[in-house]
């Protein structure tokens, strides 16, 4: 933490702020985590519904992902935060208002406005307040609010729901994110990087970004753990449910949230001394592994294992891969390459509803994550074979031997191994 207390006061104060917001705002959407899914399945949903339910969140972030991230680029970051945390406070009480699922996919679509836009912009302000030199370290410290708020927020909703029912934990949420905005409001960005000349035509732009070497694999690799993710925030509760197993499903989460607590502690601050590429083959490891421990848990035990290993997986994984593609754009585009990267992800979570629903429903929850284990390892290989200009200078990048030749020079490089 010496890193924090090298920056101007403004720059501390901002980013503090910064983190008590992104702390609120997580432990808000988490506390849903182990309630929707019993919730959308006690007003008539079967399984391949649930998942159409569920993944509609997802669309919603990607229908606004790109105008945000230019948003975020052209009038600034903050109005972008203070838009998603605003939904963020309004979406959890619009729950209750229906018992159609019909209307419910559309309040699900609006609820996934908020993550579109905060994640956009709040990884551009953390990494326009970090010295580049120091942005994984940064990045991950600040990435924190995740698994603290993975943590503390499905443990609250879950015991909530056991005490109270489910609408106690819809006002949780709300009630959350209402503070978050409160915080949010109180951030002083910087200044925004002048824009360069934009093309007249918004949508080449668009896909010469998105299919650009820098962006494509990331990207890529961002859509199979979208998958492999989706999962995990879907059917883990069903599934225990299923399996007869005597566990709150919010202290899977709890689990992963730990690993994933400890792990951004070291992880963001090694890979900038020696380079992202090893740290991401890790957590996409830690992923597959996690499905196949899922596949075959039985006990407790087995499940509290695997959430330990997926947030080992997820503490590695995003926040290095968010410094990297960092590493790789500019100032002046940084929201609109971080809404396209993100974007990946958010896509992985809509496929993953519908498609892992239609394979619960065939084989049944223990089944599903079989597959699961299978798109995380094959996310793994694309990146440890097409992460740069060559398949050999690829897996020498991915297992940290080799420098990412698609890193824009700065002062102060980071240190490769080998």
């Amino acid at each position: 933490m010496n890193t924090v207390a090298t920056l101007n006061p403004q720059a501390r104060r901002n980013l503090g702020v910064l983190f008590t917001a992104g702390l609120l705002f997580w432990s808000s959407l988490a506390s849903l985590l182990p309630t929707l899914p019993p919730y959308i399945k006690s007003i008539g949903a079967a399984d391949d519904l649930l998942g159409v339910v569920m993944g509609s969140f997802a669309v919603g972030l990607l229908i606004v992902r790109p105008s945000l991230g230019r948003m975020a680029d052209t009038r600034g970051r903050k109005g972008v935060l203070l838009l998603g945390i605003s939904v963020a406070a309004i979406a959890p009480v619009c729950h209750l208002l229906t018992q159609s699922i019909p209307v419910l996919i559309l309040v699900r679509m609006f609820h996934g406005v908020s993550i579109a836009a905060f994640t956009t912009a709040y990884s551009s302000l953390v990494v326009d307040l970090a010295p580049p030199h120091k942005r994984g370290e940064l990045i991950g410290y600040m990435s924190l609010v995740n698994p603290i708020g993975m943590a503390v927020g499905p443990a609250m909703g879950g015991f909530l729901q056991a005490w109270q029912g489910f609408a106690p934990v819809f006002f949780l949420a709300s009630g959350i994110g209402m503070m978050s905005l409160v915080c949010a409001s109180q951030v002083t960005p910087p200044p925004l990087q002048p824009q360069p000349p934009i093309e007249q035509h918004g949508d080449q732009r668009f896909w010469r970004l998105l299919l650009s070497d820098r962006i494509r694999i990331p990207t890529m690799t961002m859509l199979l753990v979208g998958i492999a993710f989706g999962a995990i925030a879907t059917f883990v509760p069903l599934y225990i449910a299923e399996a007869q197993v005597n566990l709150n499903a919010g202290l899977f989460y709890t689990a992963a949230a730990i690993t994933s607590f400890a792990t951004r502690f070291l992880a963001g601050k090694a890979s900038d001394r020696y380079g992202r590429g090893r740290f991401i083959t890790l957590g996409l490891l830690c992923y597959g592994v996690s499905m196949l421990v899922l596949w075959q848990a039985r006990t407790a035990q087995g499940f509290l294992i695997a959430g330990l290993i997926e947030g080992i997986g997820g503490g590695t994984f995003l926040p290095i891969m968010i410094a990297l593609v960092a590493d790789r754009c500019q100032p002046h585009e940084r929201g609109r390459i971080f809404g396209l990267f993100i974007g990946g992800f958010d896509l992985g979570i809509a496929i993953a509803g519908p498609l892992l629903g239609s394979v619960a429903k065939s084989i049944g929850y223990r089944g599903l994550y079989g597959v699961a284990s299978g798109v995380a390892f094959a996310a793994l290989l694309i990146f440890i074979t097409l992460s740069s200009k060559s398949v050999s200078h690829s897996v020498k990048f991915a297992l940290g031997y080799g420098k990412d030749p698609y890193a824009i020079p700065r002062d102060s490089p980071i240190t490769q191994v080998g």
